[in-house]
């Protein structure tokens, strides 16, 4: 009598990358909460929904002392994803793992076939992969709730964004309509990104990792085609017209 052997699956996983904000905490810590409470108090909810990187490489922090950071910014709705600046031989438990950037290195995919004895078979030659767009269009308008990211350069978006939506470019973003919700160019440390738009109505306002709230946006300037970019690190807006 055959017996049926029930093969099991593969176990399946891919490899993402996620957007997520960096905090990089400067001693005392005390002042540097006491500066960040300054601008939740211009927009409460920003990070809410937004994971939290940690580069802890300008603080010098007992694992003690990185839990209680990690507590005081869960008080304030803010999730820590990972942290950076530490050694991996400091990696604690109960702590968010640490994370690797790769920084300065080309992510590279080799694809190799194994026979079934064990040995390496030549390499399966493939047709050069087609060159990646360095520019994304939407011909519609930006919902409420809806998160755009595109790192590989600018964004260009033919109708208006709502608020509650964000826009994440790694080059400059240009919207013909209202921007409302949240823009940020220049995600990959592009400080010569912009902002371009036909009436600005924003949340948020960001250049690289500078930016300014709907509090900080002068009374004459909303409502009205404006650019922003970055100057000697402030984020600075003026008029189109």
């Amino acid at each position: 009598m055959s017996s049926l052997v029930r093969q099991q699956p593969a176990v399946m996983f891919r490899a993402r990358s996620y957007m997520a904000y960096m905090f990089t905490p400067t001693p005392p810590i005390v002042d540097w909460l006491a500066e960040l409470d300054c601008t939740l108090a211009r927009s409460r909810d920003f990070f809410a929904s937004h994971p939290v990187a940690l580069d802890l490489s300008a603080v010098e922090l007992s694992p003690a002392g990185v839990s209680h950071l990690i507590a005081s910014l869960a008080e304030r709705n803010i999730r820590v994803l990972g942290l950076e600046g530490i050694d991996e031989n400091q990696a604690i438990a109960g702590l968010p793992p640490i994370l690797r950037t790769g920084r300065g290195r080309q992510n590279l995919a080799v694809a190799r076939r194994v026979d079934d004895v064990g040995t390496v078979a030549a390499p399966v030659q493939t047709a050069l992969p087609k060159p990646q767009a360095t520019s994304l269009l939407l011909d519609e308008p930006v919902r409420s709730g809806q998160s755009v990211v595109f790192t590989e350069g600018d964004i260009t978006i033919l109708g208006s964004v709502a608020s509650g939506a964000e826009i994440v470019a790694g080059g400059s973003i240009h919207v013909y309509g209202t921007l409302r919700g949240r823009a940020i160019a220049g995600a990959n440390g592009n400080p010569r990104a912009r902002i371009f738009c036909h009436r600005v109505e924003a949340e948020l306002l960001a250049i690289d990792c500078y930016f300014r709230t709907a509090d900080d946006i002068e009374e004459s300037l909303r409502q009205r085609p404006v650019q922003v970019w970055l100057e000697s690190d402030t984020v600075r807006i003026s008029a189109l017209n």
